[in-house]
């Protein structure tokens, strides 16, 4: 099963031309080298270059071995570059190059190369290599399947299909299998194989068990808010085991850097300012949260908003969880201060929207319940409510616009014309 990543090779099409190196950035598997080496490629031939004149390299093919040395690399490419027509040079996992810096920046003065390439760590982007760069270094961050992509390929019954998507998430080779227990075993090895014993690998961890066991807590708590000192504790009640704040810390850090794992700070909406004590943690690929914990954990509420939340990332916004102040008398009349979760605050250049997620709203109460946070908030940005158990979209009496969650996966991106 092949799937279409128009958006991203969109990106790749209009970055062309800019005078900067094209890095295809994202987890492991997600589809970075199809994009580059299958979609992109045949956009080149489509277009009518010649195939001499794309210069492909799998550094993490080990018939290429010799070419992740940096000079080796260098010179392979010179080598091919025989005229003044325009060459691209696609490069895939150039992180297995040292000093790939240096080769990458061999080319930003040659007028007729385009250079694209991809990376699966955030290192890879890390201040220190955009300077080697001189900032001229253009990231396409790519993400495993949005559910738009992957139902536009499979059709279907929509609630059958979101389900499915639930359980297996958006890494494309998984549908390549037929049975629920193939789909299951593909992502259980591929978690304990490739991301884990990569994270493992590339940071010489000493206690790897520490990294598997705050994973599994990471993955049954998902969606909850959390700090480091509540992690520490939960190792110490359940594990028996001491481990320090600081190494919780660089362990979060290393999932980060991996695109395992996407932090959502709490942001106090009224004081305009970010509140460092808790914060909250998404999967990048919620098919594999699902292998972690055996796919037994299975509470939709929560990977609703994980996906709601992935959603968001995708279409570019920048993605905190708003706590709001606010006074309520209780039954004595005396003046009480609450603070009310929004579960998304996102933030696109000048555009802010604030957005709940709501697995069901079967009544009144509820619908109460959900709005309430949005309702004290004074600015005249948008605030939305996405709920599952709704078809169409429409806005309330307070101007909250109730959105379906077929509207917001499906295309209705922009909130708009509705």
């Amino acid at each position: 099963m092949k799937f279409n990543r128009k958006q991203y090779l969109n990106q790749l099409i209009s970055a062309e031309g800019n005078g900067m190196i094209k890095i295809i950035t994202g987890i492991r598997r997600c589809g970075k080298s199809f994009l580059l080496f299958n979609i992109f490629h045949k956009y080149l031939q489509e277009k009518g270059v010649l195939e001499n004149h794309i210069i492909q390299v799998n550094l993490e093919d080990r018939r290429n071995k010799q070419l992740r040395n940096a000079d080796n690399l260098l010179n392979y490419i010179d080598s091919l570059i025989l005229d003044t027509d325009k060459y691209y040079i696609l490069l895939d996992e150039i992180q297995m190059v040292p000093e790939f810096e240096d080769v990458l920046n061999s080319y930003l003065s040659i007028a007729n190369v385009e250079v694209y390439v991809t990376g699966s760590n955030a290192k890879f982007l890390s201040k220190d290599v955009i300077t080697e760069f001189r900032g001229r270094g253009w990231e396409i961050r790519i993400h495993p399947l949005s559910f738009s992509e992957y139902y536009e390929t499979v059709g279907g019954e929509k609630a059958e299909a979101l389900e499915t998507y639930y359980l297996y998430g958006g890494l494309p080779a998984v549908y390549q299998f037929e049975t629920a227990e193939e789909k299951q075993n593909y992502l259980r090895e591929i978690y304990e194989t490739v991301y884990l014993r990569d994270v493992q690998d590339r940071n010489r961890l000493k206690n790897p068990e520490g990294m598997r066991e705050l994973v599994r807590i990471l993955a049954s708590i998902m969606g909850s808010s959390i700090n480091v000192r509540r992690i520490v504790n939960t190792f110490r009640s359940e594990n028996g085991v001491d481990i320090a704040a600081t190494t919780i810390n660089r362990y979060l850090e290393f999932l980060q850097d991996a695109f395992f794992i996407n932090e959502a700070l709490r942001f106090d909406v009224k004081g305009r300012k970010y509140i460092g004590t808790e914060t909250k943690y998404y999967f990048e690929d919620i098919g594999i949260r699902n292998a972690i914990v055996g796919f037994r954990q299975l509470e939709f509420t929560h990977t609703m908003e994980n996906v709601i939340y992935n959603e968001l990332r995708r279409l570019g916004f920048s993605v905190d969880v708003g706590l709001v102040e606010c006074f309520k008398r209780n039954t004595v009349g005396k003046l009480q201060r609450n603070n009310l979760e929004i579960d998304f605050v996102v933030n696109r250049h000048d555009e802010r929207l604030y957005i709940q997620s709501a697995y069901a709203m079967p009544d009144n109460n509820k619908m109460e319940q959900e709005q309430a946070s949005l309702l004290q908030v004074a600015d005249g940005f948008r605030k939305i409510i996405i709920t599952g158990d709704r078809f169409s979209s429409k806005y309330n009496d307070n101007g909250i616009l109730i959105m379906g969650l077929y509207d917001f996966l499906l295309g209705k991106e922009h909130f708009s014309g509705i």
